[in-house]
Formats: structure tokens, C-alpha cells, sequence
């Protein structure tokens, strides 16, 4: 089963219906840590501020639940905000604890670009991984966000994308996997990219 965690920020059904579009049926919108405990991948989504983000993920008790299973190797997705929030801190509006989960900063796009990004973007994968398998580099998806995340190890990022400044749209840190853009709002490629994480989920479970 892959959990996508409900800490109230965003459209999370349509996390679960590309899922269930792309023939990944075991799939449930939840905010109960039990739920989290015993899921095989973990989904973070979300669209939002990054401390009102934080403060609800910790709030409902999800938080602690997620970073133990995360630790012991179960596969993790974050999606938008649910990547940015894998940052040590986010700065928009003051400085923000993050997850922690790859070393960095969340940061606003730069000066002298339209805020919010909102469009398709091409991206190129620096590494290869698992979660852009049979995705031809230069595919184009679906972004809309004002902050991105800075890796400390440019090493993680698996996907870039450019929009005033070269930026990560991917990374993947051991079994922690994240996209800036949209999947669930790619089309064909992103319906698969989702499909692929189901894959991982798998192979962690088998």
C-alpha cells in the first residue's frame, strides 16, 4: 500500500487518481500515523507555505512516523512543497525547520523571473534513476511553485530544469526520491514516473 499523507495542503485526491490512472490501485489519502507505520512507499504532495506545511505535518503526528519508516528504507516520494519540505530549512516568510531528509535549503525562485512559475518545463537528468526509467531526457512537465529546493550534495539531483537559473526539479537521496513539478498534471510521462515509484515500492517490498 503507498500512503499520501494528508497534512491539509493542496489537492491530495488528484495524487490518487494519477495513481489509480496509472494502474496503481492500492493507494490511500490518509492523515493517520498508523497508516503511515504500515504503508510500503510514502507519498508527500502538496501545494502551499512552507511553515503552515510543517506545522500541520507535525501537528497531526505524521511527522515522526514518516522520518522513522523513511529511515529504515521504505520508498518516499515528495511531490511540490512535499520536495521542498525534505529541506534542513525553508525561507519564505522567516526561517522554517524542514524534514531534514536531504541536507539544503528552500529557498524563493530568483529576482527577474515571473512568480510563480507556472508552466511545462523541459528536464534534464544530470543521474540517471529509477524514477525517470523509459522517460526520454528534455520531457516536458507541469510546474507552479515560488521556491525550489537547494541540495547541499549536487550529487542528489537526478532532474534540472531552467527557469532564470538552472534549478533541481528531481532528487533522489538513497530511498528518498523527490519532483518539483506536478506528475499527477504531466500527462503520459508523468502518469509514468508514478507508475516507476510504484515499481520501487515493489522491489523494496519483494
Amino acid at each position: 500500500m503507498i500512503a499520501i499523507v494528508d497534512y491539509k495542503m493542496g489537492n491530495l485526491r488528484s495524487v490518487q487518481k494519477g495513481f489509480e490512472h496509472a494502474g496503481v490501485a492500492d493507494v490511500v489519502v490518509t492523515d493517520d500515523p498508523a497508516d503511515i507505520e504500515r504503508a510500503d512507499g510514502i507519498v508527500l504532495p502538496g501545494v502551499g507555505a512552507f511553515r503552515d506545511a510543517a506545522a500541520n505535518l507535525r501537528e497531526s503526528g505524521c511527522e515522526d512516523v514518516l522520518r522513522s519508516r523513511v529511515t529504515e528504507g521504505t520508498p518516499f516520494l515528495g511531490i511540490c512543497l512535499g520536495m521542498q519540505m525534505l529541506a534542513d530549512a525553508g525561507f519564505e516568510d522567516g526561517e522554517w525547520e524542514g524534514l531534514g531528509l536531504v541536507p539544503g535549503i528552500c529557498d524563493r525562485l530568483p529576482a527577474g523571473v515571473k512568480i510563480p512559475h507556472i508552466g511545462w518545463n523541459t528536464v534534464e537528468y544530470p543521474i540517471e534513476s529509477p524514477l525517470f526509467a523509459d522517460i526520454p531526457e528534455s520531457t516536458a512537465f507541469y510546474f507552479v511553485h515560488s521556491y525550489r529546493l537547494q541540495p547541499s550534495d549536487p550529487d542528489v539531483v537526478v532532474g534540472s530544469t531552467e527557469y532564470g537559473v538552472r534549478f533541481a526539479a528531481a532528487v533522489q537521496l538513497d530511498n528518498v526520491f523527490a519532483v518539483q513539478f506536478h506528475p499527477e498534471k504531466s500527462s503520459s510521462a508523468g502518469l509514468k514516473l508514478l507508475r516507476n515509484f510504484a515499481s520501487i515500492v515493489e522491489g523494496a517490498r519483494t
